[in-house]
């Protein structure tokens, strides 16, 4: 996958559990697990938007592109 999800790194970084970030961005452990885990497919801006304002990042923070033809 050319996109890498960072979403542990930062949330490690600020000190928050999973359940407590749920909680305050408003979303379910589940989908969220799977977009820390990079297992999601998509990610809707709102919850983008208010996972960089409880951790207080930037979207770049949190999502990373590696261009895997360059990999190879």
């Amino acid at each position: 996958m050319a996109i890498i999800v960072r979403l542990d790194r930062v949330m490690a970084d600020r000190k928050i559990s999973l359940k407590n970030l749920a909680d305050e961005v408003g979303i379910t452990n589940v989908n969220l697990s799977k977009l820390k885990t990079g297992k999601a497919t998509a990610v809707r801006f709102s919850t983008l938007e208010a996972i960089c304002r409880v951790l207080k990042c930037q979207p770049g923070d949190i999502l990373e592109f590696e261009d895997e033809e360059e990999i190879e």
